[in-house]
Parts: C-alpha cells; structure tokens; sequence
C-alpha cells in the first residue's frame, strides 16, 4: 500500500521519469532493509523494478520493443487526414483551452490574465454614438412596418463608422480592441437583433477582416478607407444550396481565362455561382465571394484544381444578380441570395491577387476563430441580459394573488437560470475577448462561446416568455420578447449550425489541437519520425497516469488537496472542483481516443459530451474570473455559487454519460472507479440558493447593476422597457406604503366601501399623507402600463 502511495503521489505531481525512477528505488532499498516480508520478495520487487525501470529509461530499448511497434501499428491505423482538415485544424491558436486539457490547470495563469476594459475612446463611443444609435431603433417599426432600420440610423451607421470598428485609424476606421467591438456589438443587439446583425457582418467574417489580414497593400488602400466610411456595404458569399455546413464543399466555380477589362485583354477568372443566406447582400455594393478556381489550361503554370479562393466583386459588375430578400423568422435585417453567371473579374480581384488564389480555405478558417469570438456570443449575451433585465423587472411589477409573482417558486426557478445565463454568457463573452486582444485567434474556444452561448440566449428568451404569460405572446409595439422568442433559433443556425459545433467541432478540434501530445504524435506519424513519436508518446503514458491519479485522489478528498489561487478566498472549493474535472475530463479524453481510435470522429454523441465537458469548464473558468475581475463583490456570490453549483453538476452528469456509452465497458468501469470513487455527489444548486439569486434582477441596486450592465437601457417611460424600468422604479419605493395598507386591510384598521379605492380610503383614514397617496397611484399607473398589452384594428394586422 506504501507502494502504491508512493507511486500515486509521484503520478499526481507529474514527477519526471528520471526523478521518479530514482525516489521508488530509495523506496525499494528501505523496503529491503527495514520492511517485514517473506523471503524472496526483495529480489521479485527489484527484479520487477529492474525490468521496467531499464526499459523505460534506455531509450534505445525503450523505442526497440515499445514505441517502434506501437509506431508501425498506429501509422497503419491513422485515420487519412484531408487537405481541408489539416488547414482546419493548424488555423488559430489554443489559449485557456489547453491548460483545462492538461488535467492541472494554472489558476494563478487564468487570474493575472487582464481584466477586461475599454480606452476612453472606445468608452465615449459606447456612451454616445451607440447610446444614440440604439435610440434610434424602433424594434416594432424595424420588424413590423418598414423591415429594416430607419434610414436615419443607415445614415448615422456611416457617418460614426459604425461599420469600420475593427479597421485601423490609419485606414480611416475606428481600430477598436476586441474587446470594445464585443462591446459595442452586445450594446447594439441587446436594442435590436436586427441593428446588431446589420453592424456585426462588416466587422466580422467579411472582407475588411479578410483584406486586413491577406489583402495587398493596393487592395487595402483602396478598399479599407472606403468600408470604414461606409462607402461600400459588404457582405461576403460563402453558404449555398449545395454547401451549408459542408462548406469546404462549395460546387461554385472560377475558371482561370483571359477576359476583357477597359478594353484591354487581362488574365483572370471567369466565375459562376450561386449563394443564399447571405447577411447585406441585398443592400451590398461588395461581395466576397468563396469558390473554387480551376486552371484547366495551365495558364497559371499549376495544377488544374487550385482550391477555395477569395475574391472581391462589386456588386455592379455585369453578370452579378442580387436577388430577392430572405425574410428569416420576421427578421428584417438584409439577407438574400445572390448568383453570378460567366462574371469575369481580373486576378487582381482575389484576395491576396494572384498569390492568394487557392489560399481561400486557410484564410476562412483563421479569420474565422476571431470573427465567431465576438458576433454570435456579443449577441447571445447581450439576449441573455436582456431576459434577465426584463424578466426581473416584470416578475417584480406583476402582482397576482396579492403578491409579485417573483415571490412564487416556479417563477423563482426560471428566473434564476436567466439570471445565471446572464452572468455567465458576460462572463465567457469578455474572456474571450480577452484572448482576442492578446493576439489569440482561439478556433476551439470561439467554437465553445458560439455554441453555448446562443444556446443559453435560447434558453433565458424561453423561461422569459414562461414568466410573460400573456405579456409575451401578444405582438406589438410594447411587447419587446416576442421578436427575440422568434428569431432565436437564427443565430444556431449560422457560423457552423450548433448540431455540427456541439458533435464534431469542439471535441473533435479541440482533442487534437489542445491536447498536449496527440497533435505533436500526429505530425511524428505523418512525417516518419520515430525518434519525436517515442518521445511523445512516454510523455503522453505519463500524462495519462497522472491525470488517473489526480481523479482517484481528488475524488477521494472531494477536491480538497487540489491547488487553488490564493486570492480566491471565497471561491476555492470551486476552483478545486475544476481542478478535479479537468482531471477527469483529460482522463476520459484520453481513454475514448485510446479505445475508439478513427472510430471516435463517428461517435458523434460521445464526442459531444465530451465537448460539454470542455465547454462547461470554461465557462466555469470564466464566471470564477469575472468575479475576481469584479473585486469578488459579495452581493455577487450567490449568483456566481448558483452558476457553480449547475456548471459541476452538469460536467459530473456529461462524465457520467460518457462513461456509460463508452464501448469498452471494462476500461468504462475502470473509469468510474477512477473518477468516481465515491459515487456521484453533485445534484446542482438548492432552492434556497436559487430563491436569493432569482432576486437579483427583481431588485434595483449594485448586483443588478453589474448582471445588467453593458446592455442598451432606455430610461424613456414611453417606450416599452423605458416604462418598465419606470415602473420597477416606482413600485419598489411604493413598496412600503402598499405594505402599511395590506397591513391596515388585514388588521381591519382600514375599510373600503365597494364602489372605491384603498388609496382613497387610506388618505381618508390619514394612514398616508396627499403625497404618498400619489406616489401610490402613480407607481399603480406605470405597473398598469406596463401589464397592458397590444391590440389592433383587425383590418390593420392583415396590411402587414
């Protein structure tokens, strides 16, 4: 048993093999001389030793009989990687996401990353142009009379350079921070979906992004300073009828020939496509468009087949066709298909020129992991927040059997996960703004954050409408969740449909990108080189025996030797927790691959629970981070413990799957013994604690201020949560006085004839005062209009 402790705490520290060697032999030469054992047994225990130590430790042996047949079985059973999954997989870069792979994540590391904040440049921005902006935007109008934004909010879009925040100042943009671009995206869309959409495609994937990145000097000198001015609208042409999330299958062709341009014959690309769901492009004057080039001739010396590539292509170049609108769930922003027949444009028009042809997949898949941290996720929390502001604010306005109807558990329990969502949708969305600033391109996380974070804006807008009632179902122009309930499957849609992201995406990139050794073991496979395979491979064994430790002890001691920063007095034990799965979710990774080999990339659901394991500890990484950013407020905590409790129980749950649908059952229930010694604990947050966090957004104050801050707030009492917030305002300081007259009711000290009104009978009785029976009616007023919904003239609805 001193053995097997001893071998355990030297796995858990992940002692090198040298120095491991060395400390079990002490501990055999101790054995020898102090230990009680039947004759024979020392020389067995070093015999035993001898062999693997000698193996282990002689390389030249070691790779004879260990890593040279493990090499020649493992090049033979390498699943055949292609060309577009290569390019894939080497685009962006890994960040926190392969310290959560290595089963020890450095938590000090995760801390001193810098907290989010903005210039005051970009501040100014968000508290002027975006502020006015926002107000703006008649959601009704946008949605239900005109179909798209006012041609004022176009105009101003232009001239505040709405459209070029991400290009630099020296090209006439805006040259904002990841993070201030997150920022302005949230603010934008927490006012209108439609207005977000509009704004985030020219800073997203898109040309000015791409023309930045691997445009020449002349394309950006031309280009850059006319998007930044909004001279040019952009939209860029990827998705087809043929090719949705199977992008790297686009049928669209671009025949290298010679063509006519201002009288003159140049080398070019003769194009024919055709595109749908295609964000501006109704309203483009510039299309990026990806397709596939082909030299049939040889004129540009290559191959035939020369790969995806980029091009630019205004909108009035002959041939080009901009068809009708899509109308995306009463969506009004521009979206439409567009085709190309026989449209010539030189090489120049390539992104890159000539250079460039073929380069189109790699440049999509790099820009891409900046342009999916940022939209989608600005968006899904900006959703989020927007639930919880109202759905707060509501659950606190709305009275029935003489109380808030916040006071009554069902409406407690929706309203708290919308209020966990919406700390944790910030939470992730500035982290990984954070990695963007910091030079990252992070392809898995930004996976992860678009994925999970449009989920979980799905999810509040639903519990929304649950606590609504009649309030969210009825359309108008004072209803602001229905547009938000209807348009929310959208965003799961785009940027890699959330069924393709959850199942093949995160576990299947992040599993070779962010483990430690598998990509390294790859490339030795790939390139014959049986000297880096062995290395790495001994590495990896010793990974995996440590991460198997680590889930054995730390699920023996509930976590609680793990390490955990020590400015994080109040959060420890969950910071441990996530040591603890890290662990386990490292182990399991390790075990599915070792076991299902090529097999895994068809097992598509265990891949899946897998990712929500990853997911799940990022976000829990992130919530414990933005509490630390915060100053660790403790008004705060409950709802950073509620976002705990669930995210453990989650990760426990999707472990628990994993190990229940692994095809190896013996190496499954190894693996549960492993990970779960003693049996599953975590049953989420408990209804107390879910009571003090669904307050929360109920109750104004500096908890609320920070769930909801960041997102558009209207404090105009005629417009719909302008009169809401008017109303939570009002009713919380009637509070007391509506208490005294309930109290008066009940005792009998206060009588109401039938035909009148407590107020009136209150002020009567002198139990308040003229001005407090106005603050009574007026707080009464706002509740009320709030409460009503909107009707129509029949023949007016059927206009629309």
């Amino acid at each position: 048993f001193a053995f097997l402790a001893l071998v355990g705490t030297l796995a858990y520290r992940r002692t090198r093999l040298t120095a491991a060697t060395a400390a079990l032999a002490a501990y055999l030469a101790l054995f020898t001389l102090l230990g009680r054992h039947a004759p024979g047994w020392d020389i067995l225990a070093w015999a035993a030793f001898a062999a693997v130590a000698v193996v282990l430790n002689n390389v030249r042996l070691r790779r004879r009989l260990l890593s040279d047949p493990a090499f020649t079985r493992a090049a033979t059973a390498m699943p055949a990687i292609s060309e577009t999954e290569r390019i894939a997989l080497d685009a962006g870069t890994v960040w926190w996401d392969a310290e959560l792979f290595t089963g020890r994540p450095d938590w000090d590391n995760l801390l001193d990353y810098p907290a989010p904040s903005l210039s005051p440049e970009e501040q100014a921005f968000l508290d002027g142009p975006c502020e006015t902006l926002c107000a703006m935007v008649d959601d009704w109008a946008v949605t239900h009379e005109r179909l798209d934004l006012p041609p004022q909010a176009w105009e101003y879009i232009r001239e505040q350079g709405f459209f070029g925040l991400i290009i630099p100042a020296a090209y006439g943009g805006k040259g904002f921070s990841a993070q201030a671009h997150s920022a302005v995206a949230m603010k934008l869309a927490s006012r209108s979906g439609d207005l977000g959409s509009t704004v985030m495609v020219p800073n997203s994937l898109g040309p000015a992004e791409l023309l930045l990145r691997y445009g020449t000097d002349t394309q950006r000198d031309y280009y850059l300073p006319r998007l930044a001015r909004g001279e040019e609208i952009p939209c860029f042409a990827l998705t087809g009828p043929l090719a949705g999330s199977d992008a790297g299958a686009i049928p669209d062709t671009g025949v290298v020939c010679h063509g006519e341009v201002n009288g003159e014959q140049v080398l070019g690309l003769r194009l024919n496509w055709e595109k749908r769901y295609i964000t501006l492009g109704p309203v483009a004057t510039l299309l990026g468009l990806a397709f596939r080039a082909r030299d049939p001739e040889g004129l540009l010396g290559g191959p035939g087949e020369l790969g995806i590539t980029l091009a630019l292509i205004p909108t009035d170049t002959p041939g080009v066709e901009i068809g009708r609108r899509h109308f995306p769930l009463n969506a009004a922003f521009m979206n439409g298909p567009n085709r190309g027949h026989e449209v010539f444009i030189p090489l120049e028009q390539v992104i890159g020129g000539r250079e460039g042809i073929g380069e189109g997949w790699r440049m999509l898949m790099n820009c891409l992991s900046v342009g999916r941290s940022i939209s989608l996720p600005s968006a899904g929390t900006a959703q989020a927040r927007m639930a919880a502001w109202t759905t707060g604010a509501y659950a606190r306005v709305r009275e029935q059997f003489g109380l808030p109807i916040g006071e009554f558990e069902g409406v407690q329990e929706a309203l708290a996960r919308i209020t966990g969502n919406a700390y944790v949708t910030e939470a992730a969305r500035a982290l990984t703004a954070t990695a963007v600033d910091q030079g990252e391109a992070p392809a898995v996380l930004s996976a992860v954050v678009k994925y999970h974070l449009t989920e979980r804006a799905r999810a509040s807008i639903t519990d929304a409408m649950d606590v609504h009632g009649g309030k969210g179902i009825c359309l108008g122009p004072n209803n602001y969740l229905g547009r938000a309930w209807q348009t929310a499957p959208i965003p799961i849609t785009v940027e890699g449909s959330n069924i393709l992201t959850r199942n093949m995406m995160i576990f299947g990139q992040g599993a070779i990108r962010c483990h430690p050794h598998v990509l390294a073991e790859m490339r030795a496979l790939q390139d014959g080189d049986r000297a880096a395979f062995d290395r790495e491979l001994f590495a990896h064994a010793g990974f995996t025996l440590s991460n198997a430790a680590r889930s054995l002890i730390l699920g023996l001691t509930g976590a609680r030797v793990a390490a955990a920063p020590e400015r994080a007095d109040a959060t420890r034990d969950e910071f441990r927790a996530l040591s603890r799965y890290a662990a386990a979710f490292a182990l399991c990774a390790d075990a599915a691959m070792l076991s299902l080999g090529g097999a895994l990339k068809r097992r598509e659901r265990l891949s899946a629970r897998l990712g929500d394991v990853l997911s799940l500890l990022y976000l829990g990484s992130a919530t414990l981070k933005r509490f630390h950013d915060d100053g660790s407020p403790r008004s705060d905590l409950p709802v950073v413990r509620w976002v705990m409790a669930e995210t453990l129980a989650l990760i426990e749950a999707r472990l628990d799957a994993v190990m229940a649908n692994l095809p190896a059952r013996p190496l499954a229930w190894l693996l549960r013994g492993l990970i779960f010694p003693l049996g599953r604990r975590r049953r989420g947050p408990d209804d107390a604690l879910g009571r003090t966090v669904a307050a929360v957004p109920m109750q104004p104050g500096s908890a609320r201020d920070r769930l909801l801050r960041g997102i558009y707030r209207s404090a105009d009492p005629a417009e719909a949560t302008g009169a809401l917030e008017d109303a939570l305002q009002r009713t919380v300081a009637a509070a007391p006085l509506e208490r005294r007259l309930h109290d008066a009711l009940r005792a009998g000290t206060l009588r109401v004839d039938a035909d009148g009104d407590d107020i009136t009978a209150a002020r009567a009785a002198e139990l308040v005062d003229d001005a407090e029976a106005e603050k009574l009616r007026t707080a009464r007023r706002a509740r009320r209009t709030v409460i009503d919904v909107d009707d129509f003239d029949p023949g007016a609805l059927g206009k629309r």
